[in-house]
């Protein structure tokens, strides 16, 4: 079967639609944030808090998003998510309460699940067939852009609006522009793969709906949940990471190198990176953010050193987020990638919500110096693993069986 590549046009179209909902649902929080614990009359920490616990229950909901994707079709699951996401943005303007808010943000966070990354990944492979590894770089290369549109436009909207009615707004957005792109792709042909035989399929669809019990499977989740937990802690705290670190205003403009350094890592990854395996990238983007930390812990106060962790951990973060959706589909093929895809999702998530609330007390506890030590021991645990995802992957089978049964 001839497999034809999947549409520029649907490439261009979830690229909006990712960088109106990550910059909407995710990167707008922490710009708003101020103003929201001062019109509920909490501490701000509090509402970091209501974040994390939301990040939790959208962690729950991802693998089933992901198996819904794989049952009904990405693009079609996608149109119930823009909805849910504008009435989630609409229902947290009109709270009275932070309790209120609170509900709202976990219904945000849970949408979160069947709009961004994972579910647009799982449409491209099913639309674009064996082409689709290349076509989730360049989504990721549109959808880098998410930040560097939204805090700016954020922070420029909320010097004329309130927060609620600019979250009102981006209710609009979602539904406006996002729901009908959605509608669109939930109509477009998926591309069926058969298996080779009747027993392939079974097993395949065994392994689908019970990726726990895939040994690789398991620890690739594993390297990815630790590789999170080092990019969550250090993206949340870096301007006041490296601003403690003795450099004042000149770490929080290195901090602003970050941005570029992702998405130059996701353009050189797509010129230049078609003849690496994913096992590979993988590798390298966790040796990128270890080499960062080391640079960062070896060099500071000294500004040219700050400026080479700040790119290097930009490289690497923009990797992790291509082979979070690439390696997958590497590693175990289109059958049940959806719902893969919502178990590396959860992983990246639960670890995402606890990373922020550990490192700030490590920093607080121990001191900067031995927050960042242990930072890059989990990036040294993560490179490890995926290197050794790496060596089990290149394995035979019965190799693989025998080493991971032990």
């Amino acid at each position: 079967m001839t497999e034809k590549a999947a549409p520029a046009g649907l490439i261009w179209a979830l690229g909006v639609t990712q960088i109106i909902g990550y910059g909407t649902l995710y990167y707008s929080f922490g710009i708003l944030a101020p103003a929201m614990a001062r019109d509920f009359s909490v501490p701000l920490d509090w509402l970091f808090g209501l974040l994390s616990l939301s990040l939790l229950f959208g962690g729950l909901i991802a693998p089933k998003a992901g198996a819904w994707a794989d049952q009904f079709g990405a693009g079609r699951l996608m149109v119930p998510g823009s909805i849910a996401a504008g009435i989630a943005l609409v229902a947290a303007a009109c709270s009275a309460n932070a309790i209120a808010f609170g509900i709202s943000l976990v219904v945000m966070e849970m949408a979160s699940a069947f709009v961004l990354y994972g579910t647009a990944f799982a449409a491209i492979v099913q639309i674009g067939g064996r082409s689709a590894q290349r076509s989730i770089t360049h989504l990721t290369l549109i959808a880098g852009f998410a930040s560097t549109l939204f805090w700016p436009l954020t922070g420029t909207l909320s010097s004329h609006l309130d927060w609620r009615t600019i979250y009102l707004v981006f209710a609009a957005l979602n539904v406006l522009v996002c729901l009908p792109i959605h509608f669109w792709v939930g109509r477009l042909p998926r591309q069926i793969e058969a298996p080779s035989s009747p027993d392939q399929q079974a097993g395949e669809a065994e392994a689908s709906l019970r990726p726990a019990q895939n040994g690789l499977f398991t620890l690739m989740l594993v390297a990815f949940a630790i590789e999170g937990l080092v990019l969550a802690s250090i993206l949340t705290h870096m301007v006041p990471m490296v601003t403690a670190l003795g450099l004042g205003t000149a770490g929080l403009m290195t901090s602003t190198l970050f941005g570029p350094s992702q998405v130059a890592s996701r353009l050189l990854n797509m010129l230049f990176g078609g003849r690496l395996s994913q096992t590979t990238l993988a590798v390298i983007s966790a040796g990128l953010l270890t080499a960062g930390l080391s640079v960062l812990l070896m060099t500071s106060p000294w500004l040219p050193g700050v400026v080479m962790f700040a790119v290097l951990f930009g490289l690497g973060s923009g990797l992790a987020s291509i082979v979070g959706g690439t390696l997958p589909l590497e590693l175990f093929g289109r059958t049940g990638y959806g719902a893969r895809l919502g178990w590396v999702s959860a992983a990246r998530q639960f670890s995402s919500a606890m990373a922020p609330f550990a490192f700030a007390f490590m920093m607080q506890a121990w001191g900067i110096s031995k927050a960042i030590s242990l930072g890059i021991a989990a990036g040294v645990l993560a490179l490890a693993l995926f290197s050794a995802v790496a060596f089990l992957s290149r394995r035979p089978s019965p190799f693989i069986a025998v080493v991971l049964s032990k």
